[in-house]
């Protein structure tokens, strides 16, 4: 058996397959967004902790889950989920479609090093310039910044205790180097 958990912006699905694919139990848990400004798009990360809790109790009510060999993560990318030293969230995770960071996208963007290293534009709903937004508007919050992590790699964090992400979302921060497959914090460091 495997789990499947899709962070989406509206909700966590959860699904819980044997090993030839066959739906055992499904769940579905809602999320809210605050939208407290035009522009602004946040959730607290914590209700995403809250509802895998509820997907996972909720999928071992249905089925036995004592043969569970795996869990799969998928989500939305570019959020910016900034935690403390301590792991603790510091803030609301700034959501992909959280807009409010233009300005630094444009800053950003306007370097050409940014293109050629990360082989995207940088858009207000990547990662970067929102934790650059964070740096200007929230300095106190910036300050204890330990670990940006990506929604689903949060998730990661709650379920396993690791700080890790994968390609695929890595190159959604402008922070990513698409063609060597590493960081680089150079570049954000550069456009302050």
């Amino acid at each position: 058996m495997f789990i499947g958990l899709d962070l989406g912006t509206s909700s966590l699905k959860a699904i819980l397959v044997n090993e030839k694919q066959a739906v055992l139990a499904v769940h579905l848990v809602s999320l809210t967004v605050q939208r407290r400004h035009d522009g602004w798009s946040e959730q607290d990360p914590k209700a995403w902790c809250d509802g895998v809790v509820q997907a996972l109790k909720a999928l071992s009510a249905q089925v036995d889950c004592s043969g569970l060999k795996g869990i799969g993560l998928a989500g939305h990318m570019h959020g910016a989920t900034l935690i403390g030293v301590d792991d603790r969230v510091l803030r609301p995770c700034l959501l992909w479609n959280d807009t409010r960071s233009h300005a630094e996208a444009a800053h950003m963007d306007s370097d050409p090093q940014f293109r050629a290293v990360t082989g995207n534009i940088v858009f207000p709903g990547f990662t970067a310039p929102k934790v650059e937004w964070i740096r200007k508007n929230e300095p106190d919050v910036f300050s204890k910044i330990a670990k940006v992590l990506l929604p689903k790699d949060y998730l990661r964090l709650f379920l396993t205790g690791e700080h890790t992400s994968e390609m695929s979302d890595a190159a959604g921060t402008a922070w990513f180097d698409t063609g060597r497959g590493i960081g680089q914090m150079s570049y954000f460091q550069r456009a302050n």
